[in-house]
């Protein structure tokens, strides 16, 4: 049974076995979830096609062009297929809904032991290993909504039970799904995860959306309104038994009305990660809730926006002169926030506080950015100038808490952009000779000028940003591939003219040719063959201008056997017309060449008729000696490179795994550093090159040359992810290993 009738008999089985009623309110679900997931899934399927035609754009070899062009129309074939078998199946999870454990207990990849995956190939290895991980993020980004959506799921279905509740839309299962209808597809292994890089980046990671419009549904429909979990996953009481807020794990919503509002706060599965680690944090020392001390004020939103904005956005910044001359800027935003609290007693002798939501978005921000200070990959102009924005942030997050939730957020997205495009700065130096510097120096100047809560400021900033990054680089795009064109050219020529002087010198040393042959070969046909090597590609001489030299030396050779002296005379007059026509070809000077093949006529006659015009080198004891040496020399010469490449073999795989497109830094010995991107591969010289942001050349190495540099800690590779996220990831990190 091939692959595509295993997927038909599996969807069959499954229709088969699907007549059982769906409640109404699943069938909107339902409805809702297969649409939302086939309008993703498209966007996946475009992101394939355009990574796998950049890819075949940038192939070192027609084969592996081929592979990713073959691969581009078996996908675009079987697309539609893929997507409707994909659907299908998800649609069957809310008719047949597969039983799961826990939400967080529930992870394939710590099922897996060492004996079962030692049973599976290498590609099925890969494949799973992408999938559990795929699975494991999505479960931790979306835990709070995904467990709520469990529990009312498991209300709906009878069949459920405490033990094994129900979830159609869990992660494993629209994985599951996903793979399953991939199966039709003949691909290879690294066609199939970008595939699944693909699914991860546009169907997984936007699933919160679906999730939140699924709870949405079913608390309408009646199905536990109001929802509270503490610690232990999978425990849920109704409200009416719950406990005071902020006494439970921090992050579960409050009451239904937050659910139905789907504040990107409680919705975000980063943030709910950090407030339970904060409110651990809280608890490990004693501090009890807020809204339980009668000696506390909570102070609200309101009254902490008019607070915050007391603030004047110039004190974050110096009097005068460039934005990003001096240090970074280090504001201590908690203490700063005892001070502003401190305004706010109102002499009733409660002590002003604030709740525990905004407390945990103040620490954030603050551990933002020391991140962002202590951030390597980012350039030091720009890491300097978005140190002055810690207030205005501040003031965002304060007001639209979605900042940690939508990676959409107008200033969210200004921030990465302004890393991101900073990143090819090698040192404050440079920011004169750039336009790129004057834009987000102006940028930053406004915010501390004009933001006055009103976050539309940064999505104006952001797209006059894009705009002016969209000019620039078509600019550097443009000169970026002249570079490109220029580099190939110039090594592929420098190629051509060694591998022809190297084979040349080769086969000359071996005999002792007369002087005006030697001058043949060095100084006229070798210009043949370099054109020959060039144009390998396309008129395929090489090995034709090759065989001339062989049987040029050949002929000169004595020979004694009829045989032989009869394919002499048949093979000279098609070598001097080869001879001719390929030095008539290179426009070598008709004169000289007249002389030249004069010379040879009469020492191709002479070796006919006396075999001694070329005598093949003898071995004299002196040379046998010298020899012997030399292959001592040698063996010592490759010891030496085993040992070295031994060396430098793990840096080898990372230079491998350096695409197109990203940035590294190189540290000079005298201690200078710069930065520049990885323009294009050469495989004909093994050679890299790297430009700078303007799209010009700053230098060359091989690969080997590159494994050396990382060794010796004078190459990075720089990190190129959204730096927020990037940062988030710290944080939880940092937290994680403080609250283990």
């Amino acid at each position: 049974m091939n692959k595509q009738s295993g997927i038909h008999y599996l969807r069959e089985h499954r229709e088969a076995g699907s007549n059982k009623p769906v409640p109404a309110e699943v069938t909107r679900i339902r409805d809702t979830v297969v649409a939302g997931l086939g309008d993703l899934l498209q966007g996946a399927f475009d992101a394939v096609d355009d990574s796998l035609f950049e890819l075949a754009n940038n192939a070192r070899s027609n084969n592996e062009q081929n592979r990713y062009f073959e691969a581009m129309r078996e996908i675009r074939i079987k697309r539609k297929g893929v997507e409707r078998h994909f659907q299908n199946t998800v649609a069957q999870y809310f008719a047949n809904p597969p039983h799961a454990g826990a939400v967080q207990d529930n992870n394939p990849a710590a099922q897996a032991s060492a004996d079962t995956l030692s049973l599976v190939g290498n590609d099925d290895l890969e494949e799973q290993v992408a999938l559990n991980a795929m699975i494991t993020k999505a479960k931790a980004h979306f835990q709070g909504p995904l467990l709520q959506l469990q529990t009312r799921f498991s209300q709906v279905y009878p069949e459920a039970t405490d033990e094994s509740p129900v979830n159609p839309m869990a992660p494993e299962h629209l994985c599951s799904a996903f793979t399953e209808a991939i199966q039709a597809l003949e691909i290879q292994i690294r066609e199939r995860l970008i595939l699944l890089k693909q699914f991860d980046r546009y169907v997984v990671s936007n699933l919160g959306m679906l999730l939140d419009e699924a709870n949405r549904i079913l608390i309408q429909a009646g199905v536990i309104p109001n929802f509270r979990y503490h610690g232990k996953a999978g425990h849920q009481q109704d409200s009416s038994k719950a406990q005071a807020p902020g006494t439970g794990t921090a992050g579960a919503p409050d009451s239904a009305t937050h659910a139905t509002a789907g504040e990107s706060v409680h919705s975000s599965a980063v943030f709910n990660q950090i407030r339970q680690m904060l409110a651990l944090q809280r608890a490990n020392a004693g501090i009890p809730p807020r809204s339980s001390d009668p000696n506390v004020r909570v102070v609200s939103d309101s009254e902490l926006a008019s607070l915050l904005n007391s603030l004047p956005l110039a004190d974050a910044r110096p009097n005068q002169g460039d934005l990003s001359n001096g240090e970074p800027l280090t504001v201590d935003l908690r203490q700063l926030m005892q001070q502003l609290l401190a305004r706010a007693d109102a002499g009733d002798g409660r002590k002003p506080a604030l709740n525990e939501v905004d407390e945990d978005l103040i620490n954030l921000v603050s551990m933002l950015f020391e991140f962002i200070l202590d951030d390597y990959n980012l350039s030091a102009p720009v890491q300097v100038l978005i140190s002055r924005l810690q207030i205005p942030i501040l003031k965002v997050v304060i007001r639209d808490k979605s900042f940690f939730s939508q990676a959409t957020h107008p200033a969210r997205r200004l921030l990465n952009s302004l890393a991101r495009a900073g990143i090819g700065w090698s040192s404050s130096d440079e920011k004169t000779r750039d336009k790129l510097y004057n834009q987000i120096h102006n940028i930053v100047q406004r915010i501390l000028n004009e933001f006055d809560g009103d976050v539309a400021l940064f999505e104006t900033l952001n797209q006059e940003f894009e705009k002016f990054l969209e000019r620039e680089n078509r600019k550097a795009a443009l000169v970026e591939q002249r570079t490109r064109e220029s580099e190939r050219g110039r090594i592929k020529s420098q190629t051509a003219q060694q591998t022809v002087d190297n084979l040349l010198k080769e086969k000359v040393a071996r005999y002792k040719l007369p002087a005006s042959i030697h001058d043949i070969l060095m100084n006229g046909w070798s210009r043949v063959m370099f054109l020959a090597y060039l144009r390998d590609d396309v008129e395929h001489r090489w090995h034709a201008t090759v065989k001339v030299v062989d049987d040029l030396i050949w002929c000169l050779h004595p020979h004694q056997q009829d045989e032989e002296r009869d394919q002499w005379v048949r093979v000279v007059p098609g070598l001097l017309k080869a001879l001719r026509s390929g030095l008539d070809e290179v426009s070598y000077n008709s004169s000289r060449m007249d002389e030249m093949m004069g010379h040879l006529k009469h020492e191709l006659a002479e070796a006919f008729r006396t075999n001694a015009a070329i005598e093949a080198r003898q071995d004299s004891s002196e040379e046998v000696e010298e020899e012997e040496i030399s292959t001592l020399h040698q063996t010592a010469v490759e010891r030496q490179q085993e040992l070295e490449e031994a060396a430098i073999s793990e840096y080898v795989a990372q230079i491998d795994s350096i695409e197109i497109g990203n940035w590294v830094e190189f540290r000079l010995v005298n201690g200078a550093n710069f930065r520049c991107k990885l323009s294009a591969i050469i495989d004909e010289a093994d050679c890299f090159v790297f430009v700078n942001r303007m799209g010009l050349k700053v230098i060359e190495k091989t690969r080997v040359q590159l494994a050396h540099e990382m060794r010796r800690g004078r190459l990075t590779l720089l990190e190129q992810g959204a730096l927020i996220d990037r940062a988030l990831d710290a944080v939880v990190g940092t937290l994680r290993s403080k609250t283990a």
